[in-house]
């Protein structure tokens, strides 16, 4: 068991939540009971998610996409209050982390997904200035796009899109999971020969060829499915409390 408060400091300092500005406050979201033992994860506290970590008796969710978005409508009716109600009707608590979630080198989404691509070193630079998020690394060994499209299929059970870039073999890359397509200019200029991210937008196309490396988009939700599950096993072992993932699948 943890109280409430003990694992709410400790997270802010495990993912130096004061280090990041981000579009979403990070951190508890919304207050549930004082005492923790059942712990869940998942990518998005959707509704669906949410009923399914009800029925798994969690006393506390942790996800990556949480609430109070920055520009969304301030008030509280409809699809908002109903993911509210469902928490405070059963005094379940919500913890969220944004970017903290993606840039942490240990179990954040993109580190997550360096294991998943082969990458054994990485570093980091920031992108959209987000210090740390944007990653680059050398490949194990050198794969054909077509060995890239296997990988990502077999790492992610996901089937990926690719955008040939023109180069016959890939041994530098860079990636950002999520909604990262628009740094595909700061990967090439890190000299990646291929860049991962999770969605697709109609210009990625275009610039992909024209930067001559390869893009491949592997799902917002795909490359953001392993950090809550890597942090959620760590906060179990760290505090003796139990763990379960739940997936929401989303073809996005």
């Amino acid at each position: 068991m943890v109280h409430r408060r003990e694992l709410q400091d400790y997270l802010a300092e495990r993912l130096d939540v004061a280090g990041l500005g981000d579009y979403c406050p990070n951190g508890l979201q919304v207050e549930g009971r004082h005492r923790i033992e059942r712990l869940v994860t998942g990518v998005t506290a959707s509704a669906r998610f949410l009923k399914a970590a009800l029925e798994a008796e969690a006393d506390a969710v942790l996800v990556h996409h949480g609430f109070f978005w920055k520009g969304e409508p301030a008030v509280v009716t409809g699809m908002k209050a109903e993911r509210l109600r469902l928490l405070l009707r059963h005094d379940v608590n919500l913890f969220a982390y944004h970017l903290p979630l993606d840039v942490d080198r240990h179990c954040g989404n993109n580190a997550c997904l360096a294991e998943k691509l082969g990458v054994a070193s990485c570093e980091t630079v920031a992108a959209g200035g987000v210090p740390g998020l944007l990653w680059y690394g050398q490949l194990d060994s050198a794969v054909g796009p077509d060995g890239m499209v296997d990988r990502l299929r077999a790492g992610l059970q996901r089937e990926p899109v690719w955008v040939d870039g023109g180069l016959e073999t890939i041994q530098r890359v860079a990636w950002c999971s999520g909604g990262g397509q628009r740094f595909l200019t700061e990967a090439a200029a890190l000299g990646a020969d291929a860049y991962i991210s999770g969605e697709i937008s109609e210009p990625t196309a275009h610039e992909a060829r024209e930067l001559g490396l390869h893009y491949f988009a592997a799902g917002h939700h795909a490359t953001e499915r392993d950090g809550v599950q890597a942090l959620g096993a760590e906060l179990a072992d760290r505090f003796g409390i139990r763990h379960r993932f739940i997936d929401d699948p989303n073809p996005a």
